[in-house]
């Protein structure tokens, strides 16, 4: 066979597979939002069968929410080691802020049917896709800590992921990136004067 004829088709099998088929389905839901998130679209997407999906998801929502898992984790956060609380949180919310927003908006608007359908919220289906992961957010935190940047009978829960949140909540509202002087803002004017020693 010659090297510029095309190569009989390999078939896709375990960790590749279901690489092919999630980010199948990651560009479904993009595309057509939850009502037209079925196993029979990602199927077809991905160039397989419905039962090839069946085999690994049972329902749509087992599926969405390893979608959700996966497209999270396909942006990974690095642990900002800049020296101090303002300077990490800031980059962490600019990282965010640059490679988080597709995830916001399909979370926040693509997936309204998902919601109304299951009773659940934005929140719940955050917290089934961080199962078993430690956050960026916590790292920055404890390493304030320990340099005494934040008093941690100060660092309440609410408080410990206002600036992820307010950052969150101006992406769900506008689509649209923050600002830079807004997102300093969020650790200067806002968090910083709460936690502070």
């Amino acid at each position: 066979m010659h090297p510029k004829e095309a190569q009989p088709a390999q078939r896709r099998r375990g960790a590749a597979l279901e690489e092919a088929l999630l980010a199948a389905a990651w560009a479904v839901l993009r595309e057509h939002g939850y009502a037209g998130f079925t196993l029979e679209a990602v199927a077809g997407r991905a160039g397989t069968s419905r039962p090839v999906l069946a085999r690994r998801w049972a329902t749509r929502h087992d599926l969405l929410h390893d979608t959700i898992t996966h497209a999270s984790r396909m942006r990974p956060v690095t642990t900002p080691q800049t020296g101090s609380l303002r300077g990490d949180l800031i980059a962490l919310l600019r990282e965010l802020n640059n490679s988080r927003r597709d995830l916001a908006t399909v979370m926040g608007v693509q997936l309204g049917g998902y919601y109304q359908e299951t009773g659940k919220t934005i929140a719940d289906l955050r917290e089934i896709s961080l199962i078993g992961q430690h956050t960026v957010l916590d790292d920055i935190m404890s390493a304030a800590v320990e340099r005494g940047e934040i008093d941690p009978a100060k660092l309440t829960p609410l408080l410990r992921s206002l600036p992820v949140d307010l950052l969150r909540h101006h992406l769900f509202m506008t689509l649209q990136p923050m600002a830079d002087e807004d997102i300093e803002d969020i650790v200067d004017t806002i968090f910083l004067p709460l936690v502070r020693p």
